[in-house]
């Protein structure tokens, strides 16, 4: 595997000439997180980023038939967007997803948006969140030159604010509409490593550049790219669990978007993840970088605790359970044991984690996660439109008496 220009100096096949810089002359690449007037860094001066998941699919993420609002249109996006903003959240995330007709089913049915082009256009609508679109860098229309030039055009754009969460795809229906046979796990991580590495240096190499890889089909040969990124280069994510993929994110991302390692209860979540992000951050300093970690909680609020648990009743008893065999081959889970019927709950709410409750209750869960090593929030709603504005006027201002936002 090639390893990260951040770890060691990578070999390569290419040769020099006049024109051309040998690819083992790598060109170290400066994070936006070293330039104090990057987007980036002016966000990580919170004590807690906060973040809107963006629901550019049908359904949401929400497997419910429970009438709401959220809708995967652009312009339904680009207001949440916008709301966000004026809120003052300091980025905003969109999945990619590549599915056959019908989706998973039910509420999912496989409409949904591109995130990278989608946010895209969003650049130009938006003036200081930072824009992070989700990119499946192995899939067939990614080349790494039309990669790096495209994203550092949206750099110029967005003045600096935007970003890409790099994703290496699991599931084989994905893997199989662009004519592949799914890529074993850690393989992916190593193809992607490649990807990076030659991404990284078409942003950074102030001549020509030539790399021939040792695993990818791809090569570039007296390859540049101009405009090059304002700030080093775009904010880099990288969303996983697995250790080959941890150390992938240690070694390229600035932000690793985790998951709870113990599902989606609260209780359970807050006990597994002091573990979980110090082993992230841990594996980061072995390379002698600084990661935060981003998670995801479905926030269902309201002005009582009583008033939230029966918005969160009501959104489990319309369970779509035509949304859930497609994920488990299990078209019985709400009729199932105990253990599948919770199962089937989560996935009627949705979030990696969710917390139910009042406002001040809501925000001391946030408290706890950020004391439990998590760096930012990436909120998901139900019904995104009204549960946003109830937040921003509920929650937010409890987060910054909390000291948590400035």
């Amino acid at each position: 595997m090639t390893q990260s220009i951040l770890a060691s100096q990578p070999q390569a096949s290419a040769q020099s000439s006049d024109s051309t810089r040998d690819a083992t002359a790598f060109v170290p690449v400066r994070s936006p997180v070293e330039f104090n007037d990057s987007p980036v860094a002016r966000a990580l001066e919170q004590p807690l980023l906060l973040g809107l998941f963006l629901p550019i699919q049908a359904g949401g993420w929400s497997a419910s038939t429970l009438p709401r609002t959220t809708d995967w249109n652009f312009d339904y996006n680009l207001a949440l967007v916008q709301k966000a903003e004026s809120l003052g959240f300091d980025l905003v995330f969109a999945l990619s997803q590549w599915l056959p007709k019908g989706g998973y089913g039910g509420v999912f049915n496989g409409q949904a948006l591109d995130s990278f082009m989608s946010l895209a256009a969003m650049t130009a609508r938006t003036e200081r969140i930072i824009l992070v679109a989700t990119s499946h860098v192995l899939y067939g229309p990614w080349h790494p030159l039309h990669f790096a030039k495209f994203s550092a055009t949206l750099d110029h754009i967005s003045k600096g604010r935007w970003g890409i969460n790099v994703v290496t795809g699991h599931r084989a229906v994905e893997h199989e509409m662009f004519g592949w046979q799914r890529i074993e796990h850690d393989r992916r991580y190593e193809l992607a490593g490649e990807f990076l590495d030659a991404v990284q240096q078409l942003w950074s190499q102030p001549e020509n550049f030539s790399f021939v890889p040792e695993l990818s089909s791809w090569k570039l040969d007296k390859a540049f790219v101009t405009p090059k990124p304002q700030y080093g280069r775009p904010l880099l994510v990288n969303a996983t669990g697995s250790d080959a993929g941890i150390d992938f994110a240690a070694r390229y991302s600035d932000v690793v978007f985790i998951t709870s390692p113990a599902g989606s209860e609260i209780e359970a979540a807050l006990a597994a993840l002091p573990a979980h992000t110090a082993r992230v951050k841990a594996t980061a300093a072995k390379y002698g970088r600084k990661v935060r970690t981003l998670i995801n909680p479905m926030v269902i609020c309201r002005e009582t605790e009583a008033e939230a648990l029966a918005y969160r009743d009501a959104i489990v008893a319309h369970g779509d359970e035509g949304s859930f065999h497609r994920f488990d081959s299990d078209a019985h889970a709400w009729r199932g044991n105990a253990e599948q019927r919770n199962q089937a709950a989560a996935r009627a709410v949705g979030g990696n984690i969710s917390i139910v409750g009042a406002p001040q209750q809501i925000a001391e869960y946030i408290v706890r996660l950020h004391h439990a090593g998590i760096d930012g929030v990436q909120l998901s709603f139900f019904d995104f439109q009204p549960d946003l504005e109830f937040f921003g006027a509920r929650v937010l201002p409890l987060l910054r008496e909390a000291g948590l936002r400035l």
